[in-house]
């Protein structure tokens, strides 16, 4: 009965092997230079089927080309590889660290253990160790032991530690789509300020208007200008009036007080004073040129 049901387990098979993997299991574990140093610290581009692996670079250099896109790891990582992923690896020969390769249904029972519905090795990414290194390096230094013991309730540990894995780098998937949605949200706020501006900067409105018509804080506003664009929302403001004063005093013949008028100034002194506190000279000295 047992020949039988071995029988049945699919083929899985790694990068220059032409035989199945020598255990039943529906992981398999390995160091880096276990199989890179028998290839001269190059694995050429190649795909699995049915295989999805983590490639943890401890220490050391890699190159990994994912679907024809490069990317240099020399910090420590974890590379997503996906099913059907064409992909190859350049490793320097003083690298350490772990090939996890999982087999299709495997990878289907994590998948529907997770709570996040996101499919998150059917991706390829990288992503760094950073502080989680130690708890990093002790997972897959724990993996790689209990793949090569037969001891008692090996699976359930390979299962335990594989699936904390996968969940770090569904955390580390997740917190990256975070960021990404909070910059992308920002700058969607800095591009309709952006247009405020353009509508309104003769009207010299407060912050705090602009901050309304947007239906943010003016805190924030001021905080995402500073982080996006490196200058205050109303220096942002200030730059326009500067640059249509500029364009006024080069290409027309309106006189300071004529342009101080168009551009929304009370008096054409305190129109003087904004420009050679933002230039560094008046308006009239700007126009000559001198």
């Amino acid at each position: 009965m047992k020949h039988a049901t071995l029988k049945t387990i699919p083929v899985f098979k790694l990068y220059g092997e032409g035989a199945a993997w020598r255990t039943p299991d529906l992981l398999h574990c390995e160091s880096i230079p276990e199989r890179s140093s028998v290839h001269d610290w190059e694995i050429h581009r190649h795909r699995h089927a049915d295989l999805a692996q983590l490639l943890y670079v401890q220490r050391g250099v890699a190159v990994l080309e994912i679907e024809g896109e490069q990317t240099r790891v020399d910090r420590p990582s974890i590379q997503v590889v996906p099913p059907m992923c064409v992909h190859g690896f350049h490793f320097s020969p003083d690298v350490d660290g772990f090939v996890i390769t999982i087999a299709a249904p495997l990878m289907n029972w994590l998948q529907k253990q997770s709570d996040t519905g996101r499919l998150v090795l059917q991706h390829p990414g990288c992503y760094t160790a950073d502080a989680d290194q130690p708890y990093l390096d002790m997972l897959c230094t724990t993996l790689n032991r209990e793949y090569s013991n037969l001891e008692p309730s090996r699976d359930l540990l390979l299962r335990s530690l594989v699936s904390a894995l996968v969940v770090w780098v569904s955390r580390r998937e997740r917190e990256r789509h975070v960021i990404g949605e909070r910059r992308d949200r920002s700058q969607a706020y800095l591009t309709a300020f952006s247009k405020l501006i353009e509508k309104h900067y003769r009207e010299h409105l407060p912050i705090s208007q602009y901050a309304a018509l947007l239906g943010v804080t003016p805190v924030y506003l001021n905080t995402l200008c500073q982080r996006l664009a490196h200058q205050s929302a109303l220096a942002l403001v200030h730059q326009r009036l500067l640059l249509e004063a500029k364009r006024n005093l080069v290409y027309t013949t309106l006189n300071v007080n004529q342009i101080a008028h168009l551009l929304g100034f009370t008096e054409a002194a305190y129109f003087t004073r904004f420009f050679k506190r933002l230039t560094g000279t008046t308006p009239n000295t700007f126009r000559s040129g001198k």
